[in-house]
Order: C-alpha cells, then structure tokens, then sequence
C-alpha cells in the first residue's frame, strides 16, 4: 500500500534545490530542437526578465550557486533568449562593452574550460572571455552542498569520475592544475564503497512491473548460472522467465549456425537485443522488463534494449546470451582502450566538478584559494573574482549568447562578434577567435551563416537526458543493516539507488566511512520511449522530464526509497535532510546507432562534418567525438585551440592539413 505525503515526509522542512541544467528552475517547457534556423526572424523581440534577486548580489559570501535553496535549474533570464531563437525571435540592438578578446568561450563546462587553458599555454599572454548562460561553472560537473549535523555533505550533479584513457594533452591539463594520482592512491582505496564495506546489490521489483513489491538483496556480481539460479529463487518472476534468465548466462550455444564471424556481426547490428532475445534466442516475454533498461547506462546512442543494437549489447558486455556465437574478445567501447589511465579511480567527492574548479584555479589566480587538489575540496570559489577587468581570463556567468558571427566577410575579417543577452539587456562583445564549447545543437542557432550542410550535421546530436537527484540523509544505517550499496529498480522512473559509491579522502574532508554519519545517496533515471528510435526516445523523455514538477520527483524519491530501504528501518519523513534534483534535458552525448544509422565511414560521420572549423570560428564539446567522456570534452577542446592557432592565429603551411577557409 503507497504511503501517504505525510508518511514519507513530503510536509518536512528540509533543504530543497533542483537543478535543470545547472540552473535555477523556472520553467517547465520544450527545449530547442532541430528546425528551419534559416528562416526570417519575426518583428518579435527578446526580452528576458532580469536574474534572480540572488543572482544579482555582489557579496562573496552572498553568490554561491552549489548552496542555493529553493527551486533550482533554468532561472529566469537562462533560457528565454534561446527559446527566443529557436522561434525565430530577434533581440534588441545590443550594447557595445567595449571589450576585446584574443578568444572567446561559448560555454563554461570542461570542454569551454580546457579551451581557455589550451589557449593559455601557446599563448600565454592572451585575454580570454567564457560566456555561459548557467549561474554556475561547470557544465555538467555540477557540484551540490549541503551542511548535516554539522557536517559538511558534497555530492555531485552530473560528470563523476575521470574513467578511460587520456591523450597526453589531457594527462598534461590535469598535471599542471593540481590533479594528484599518487596522493590520492595513498589517501584513498580505489574502488567502489560496496566491495569496501562489505555491502552488494540488490534489485526491487515493483507491483506494477513484476506483480509483488519484493527486495532482493544479494544480487550476483558475476555470469555463474548457479549464482544465478540461486539468487532468482528468490524473485517474483515465473519459472518460465527464471529458467530463462540462467539460460540466457550459462548457454553455449550458437543462435546463428553457418554464419561467418563478419555475417554475425552484420546480422546483429541491424537488429535490437531485445528482438534478439525474443526472436533469436526465444526466451520469454517477461524476461524482457528484467533487461528492459539497463542499456540506459550506455552513453552512446541507446535509451533502451529495444534501441540497442544486439551488436552494441555484446560490446557493452553486460548482456547475457550471446557467448556462444563465437565472436572474440568485446572491442573496446566510448574510446575507452586497455591503455594505463593513471587517473582511473580517482574521485572526488564533488565529481567532475574539482575538476572545473581546478581549471578555474589556473585560469583565475585567487578565484580559490590555496595551491593543492586536497585545500581545495573544501574551499569556497570566490565568485566576486571571475569577471574582473584585470583578469586575464574572465569568466562571465548567468549570460546566455545568441549569436556569433565575423567582423566582415569571413575570408578576410579580422575578428568575431559575439551577442549575448545579461540582466534583461543586450550586448556585444568582440574577439580575434571564438570556440564554441556548448551543445552542438544549438550552434545552428547561433551561427546562422553557417552552411546549411553543417547546420544539418550539427542537429544530429542528440543528447540522452537524465536525472541525478542526490538524497542526503543524516545516517546509512538501513543500508548496512540490508547489507546492500546499491538497489537497481527495473520498473521505476529511477532506474538506479546507491549510496555515494566511492570513499574520498581530500585533506580534512572525507565522505562517510561510518553508517551513523550524513551521506549522499544518488537516484539516477533516464526516462525512455520504447518503440521509438533513440534519438527519438531522446526527444520524448526529454519532454517529459521537463513536464514533471519537482513535488512529483520528490514524492517518487520518497517512495522509491521507502520501498527499497524500508526494511532496513529507513523512514522518508525522518531520514532525509535535503534533496537536490539534477535535471539534464540535454545529457549524455552520443553517436552512431547501427539501428538507425548507415554505415559512416570517418569522413562522413555527422559529428566530424558539424564540427568543421567555420573561419575564425571552431567547434568543441563532446559533442564533437560522439562520446560524454571527460576525455573527449578535453580533446575536442585542445583540437579546436589548434585548428584556430595553427591555421587562423598563425598559420604553418608547411603542413599538409593546414588550410586558412
């Protein structure tokens, strides 16, 4: 029986932030989508209301975005110029600042970050200005802050772990802003929390869904069948479907007989794992909710097992059924190589985001304060400093751009001027080269010269959206007592329940070691379409996050924690001390989908085409390598500096692929 709002706390005085893309939540509506950006604008005008009373302050301690109560995400003045472009609506004549920049920033998460540093380092004595329509920093390297019982709870909202392997450029950026692996390797024990403290996982199986409310705990970690078997016993789940289900782990079989390896793949490729489970395999249909959402892990193209390829599955490697087909060793997937990544593992407690305050550390001498990656975990950013006129690096927040284009012809012009809309006014800001660090679908919108072929490129990049809502509760006693670290849902809007995964240890801050101390837990879902393609999915899940009102997440937070940590002795009204909700309508980057795609080679890949160089005017984010990892959002950056100085700033014919267009 559902508890009721006063039950689960719903009444309670406690902390409440929700974040829609970083930024303080004002709206709930569509998003920019793919449409004519040729058009005629209309004799409307853009006039976006003025920040937030808290926007607007000046104090150090006053402006402080990762402790803001109150709802969060797109605040007045964040979004209203974009949507305006998106509905062909032109803006006032903007005001000159006067200002000139040897480069500007579109866009201050890691990637418009990383430009400036690459920027920096060839040349050392250039004047730099990030514009970002967030009130924070970051990108999706979110931090969220809270203070419990008087202990200090950071959490993260977006971008979490440096995972992979990083071209030297990245290892070099995140050597020289302080990113230590041998003091945290002596700090800290690599690995998630749950092999740590002894705690597993386990899976809740809904009424709805599976016809019983039921926790699992004990999940098998492994592919042995007997584990399996065991453990299934245990579910709801006919015994039809259990049987199933081991089979589907300890098969040898080959589902495609007197086919060829190269035949196999091409046959797999064009279909989705759940048909290959379904018409290859011939499992049952209620196996299929039981896989249904786990490929919402990946980042590259799939929202669900109906918009995975059963190629992509076998990649990924968390599919069972398929290891009888003879097919090798999976290939690496998201660019992610057996190379060493002496980084791997390393976390801190905010995520991403001790990475981009790091970057501002170096970028912004005094912007936050100290000199090590431990003094800075605990350390306030000095807001007040980031767009100061004597910096040589500015960086220029709650500041949304709405065109870019050259100062001329773009053959022969001398510099960009860049639009941007701030406080409910209009101005324009000059600079010798601009990179464009955001979403790569929107820049159709705001470079309306480019050619219409790129701007065709550009909308293919579709990003999953997901939400994060960290859930800080004053004790983890109810997980130790279940023995669980994390609980996976297969039929709720949050796919995913775990405590904060990984122990950190910075200096005189660590996460809680001990279950009667304040902790982070973190909910995270996707939502999904199925039947739709997946970029398609995209698009309707992301319509309907937008839609839901931060009451209905906080009742569904509420009582999806109740059903799994129930038993355990946890009570929503009593437990939880602050919620915060990351919303990323535009999320995880992504490519090629073999469902829905042609076969691209390297030159005709969308994201190669839309990123070209546009005369002084370049192209990063990850959305530009097709993958969300952090890596990408480095490298695309450092490429983008390097087409801009090497063929624009200064350039060195003697090159083959140097060109100056």
């Amino acid at each position: 029986m559902k508890k009721s709002d006063r039950e689960l706390g719903m009444d309670r005085e406690i902390n409440r932030r929700d974040f829609l893309s970083g930024t303080s939540i004002a709206i709930a509506g569509t998003v920019i989508a793919p449409g004519d950006v040729g058009a005629q604008r209309s004799n409307a005008r853009i006039t976006p209301a003025a920040s937030s009373v808290a926007d607007k302050t000046t104090g150090e301690d006053e402006y402080y975005p990762p402790t803001r109560t109150g709802m969060r995400g797109d605040h007045p003045g964040s979004f209203e110029a974009a949507h305006g472009i998106r509905d062909g609506v032109g803006w006032d004549e903007p005001q000159e600042t006067g200002e000139e920049y040897d480069m500007i920033v579109v866009g201050g998460g890691l990637s418009g970050l990383s430009a400036a540093y690459y920027f920096r380092k060839a040349m050392p004595q250039a004047r730099i200005l990030i514009l970002d329509n967030h009130d924070d920093f970051g990108g999706h390297a979110k931090r969220n802050e809270v203070v419990v019982d008087g202990e200090l709870v950071l959490s993260y909202g977006g971008t979490e772990f440096l995972e992979g392997a990083f071209p030297y450029e990245g290892l070099e950026l995140l050597h020289d802003i302080g990113v230590d692996a041998e003091v945290y390797g002596r700090a800290n024990v690599r690995g998630y929390r749950g092999k740590e403290q002894g705690l597993g996982r386990a899976v809740f199986f809904d009424e709805e869904t599976f016809g019983a409310n039921r926790l699992v705990t004990d999940e098998p970690e492994s592919d042995e069948p007997e584990e399996w078997a065991e453990w299934l016993q245990k579910t709801p789940l006919s015994d039809r479907v259990r049987e199933d289900i081991v089979d589907l782990f300890q098969t040898e079989k080959d589902y495609l007989p007197g086919l060829s390896v190269e035949e196999k793949i091409s046959q797999l490729r064009k279909m989705s794992y759940k048909d290959y489970l379904l018409n290859v395999v011939g499992v049952d249909s209620g196996v299929i909710p039981f896989f249904m959402r786990r490929s919402s892990w990946d980042h590259n193209g799939a929202a669900s097992i109906d918009s995975l390829s059963a190629w992509g599955a076998f990649r990924y490697g968390n599919f069972p059924g398929m290891q009888g087909l003879g097919l090798g060793d999976r290939p690496p997937r998201h660019g992610i190589s057996g190379l060493e990544n002496p980084f791997d593992g390393l976390h801190f407690p905010d995520g991403n985001a001790g990475v981009a305050r790091l970057l501002v550390r170096w970028l912004i001498p005094g912007s936050l304060p100290g000199n090590t990656m431990n003094d800075s975990v605990r350390t306030r950013v000095r807001y007040s400093t980031l767009d100061r006129a004597e910096n040589d690096v500015r960086i220029r927040l709650n500041s949304t751009v709405v065109n870019v284009g050259h100062l001329g012809e773009r053959a022969r012009a001398k510099g960009v001027a860049v639009t941007y809309v701030r406080d409910g006014q209009t101005y324009s800001v000059r600079g010798g080269t601009c990179v464009m660090a955001c979403n790569n679908t929107i820049i159709p919108y705001l470079c309306p010269d480019l050619p219409a072929d790129q701007k065709k490129h550009l909308h293919m990049a579709v990003r999953r959206p997901f939400v994060i809502a960290n859930v800080v509760i004053r004790h983890w006693k109810a997980f130790e007592r279940l023995g669980v670290a994390r609980i996976h849902y297969p039929g709720a809007y949050f796919e995913y329940l775990h405590i904060d995964g990984y122990s950190s240890r910075f200096g005189d801050y660590e996460t809680s070691r001990v279950p009667d101390k304040p902790v982070a837990v973190r909910l995270w879902g996707s939502p999904i379409a199925p039947g739709l393609s997946a970029r398609d999915q995209s698009r309707a899940g992301r319509a309907e996050m937008l839609g839901i009102s931060f009451e209905s997440f906080e009742r569904t937070i509420r009582e999806q924690m109740a059903d799994g940590l129930g038993q355990g002795g946890f009570d929503p009204a009593r437990d939880i001390s602050a919620i915060f909700v990351n919303r990323w309508p535009h999320g995880y980057a992504g490519g090629a989908n073999d469902l829905y795609d042609p076969d691209w080679g390297y030159d005709e890949v969308p994201w190669v085409l839309g990123r070209k160089r546009f005369g002084r005017i370049a192209i990063a984010n990850s959305d530009a390598a097709a993958t969300s990892m952090t890596q990408a959002a480095f490298d695309q950056a450092h490429r983008a500096v390097q087409e801009l100085i090497t063929d624009v700033i200064r350039p060195e014919f003697m090159f083959p692929w140097a060109e100056r267009t």
